[in-house]
């Protein structure tokens, strides 16, 4: 018992120090516990190349696994905590996709999760051409969440993933909708945002200008005195309850990154909807 918490500390440290600058280290962590890290074998590595002026800074990993079939991961650097998986891959290239899984952590924990996909697409080996022709999103089909010293798996993490997906898909939708910069990282993403969504908690001179009026209703909830009136001027009426109980505030630290790829979603189909050119360096 002692050892594995002597695991998990390690693990949560690593994943704290790392947070805003990748997730390698992270992912290998995370399947090293579970033992998949093991069940496959990579043949080749592919790099974007770049395209119009532009890089799009992608890999793409081929792999065999222990029934001798070949699978493709698919990777866009900007957004670390993601990849894209394919079931079995055709003599042809011809592939359909099968998830997406997620890994992210935060000072508390992590959040990890597969996200299953109905999508198609061919990898052209001998050329490195990339094109993928459909991608939905479908459920979240399985996951575990690190809380401090609280490791939630099965479906007690399946059940708290998926609420917290619907909660975020209801925060993001709102956010996309605001006229805001373009963000380059997430970094650019939380400082923009955070004083938006929780003026109560950042410095005075972050806050957005009347954010306090005068008569403002404000509740003391989990030593955080929310604004309410604030909340009822600035949000959609559905995420009254989520921003003045903290919830909203504990996706936030507890998720970051799965928020920001929620509201990027439109731009990862963009990158990925277009014909991609790789080299083999592997």
């Amino acid at each position: 018992m002692k050892k594995m918490f002597l695991i998990i500390s390690i693990f949560l440290l690593i994943e704290s120090s790392l947070f805003f600058c990748g997730c390698a280290v992270m992912e290998s962590a995370g399947r090293f516990l579970d033992g998949s890290l093991f069940e496959e074998k990579r043949k080749s590595l592919f790099k974007s190349l770049e395209k119009d002026g532009a890089v799009t800074d992608m890999e793409l990993t081929v792999t065999e696994n222990k029934n001798k079939e070949t699978l493709i991961t698919i990777s866009i650097l900007k957004y670390p905590m993601l990849k894209f998986r394919t079931a079995n891959t055709g003599e042809d290239g011809s592939f359909h996709l099968s998830s997406l899984e997620y890994l992210a952590g935060s000072a508390h924990g992590w959040n990890e999760f597969t996200l299953e996909l109905v999508g198609e697409g061919m990898f052209d080996s001998p050329d490195g051409i990339l094109e993928i022709t459909e991608l939905e999103t479908v459920q979240i089909t399985k996951g575990r969440i690190q809380r401090y010293d609280t490791r939630l798996t099965g479906n007690e993490a399946l059940t708290a993933l998926r609420n917290r997906r619907e909660r975020i898909s209801a925060i993001t939708k709102w956010m996309i909708t605001q006229e805001t910069p373009a963000f380059a990282n997430i970094k650019e993403f939380t400082n923009y945002w955070e004083p938006l969504l929780f003026p109560e908690i950042v410095s005075a001179k972050k806050r957005p200008e009347g954010w306090l009026q005068e008569g403002d209703e404000r509740k003391r909830t989990e030593d955080i005195n929310w604004n309410h009136s604030y909340t009822e001027r600035v949000f959609s009426e559905e995420l009254w309850p989520v921003r003045n109980s903290g919830t909203m505030l504990r996706d936030w630290e507890e998720a970051l990154s799965w928020i920001y790829m929620e509201c990027e979603w439109n731009n990862i189909l963009v990158i990925l909807s277009d014909k991609i050119i790789f080299n083999k360096i592997k």
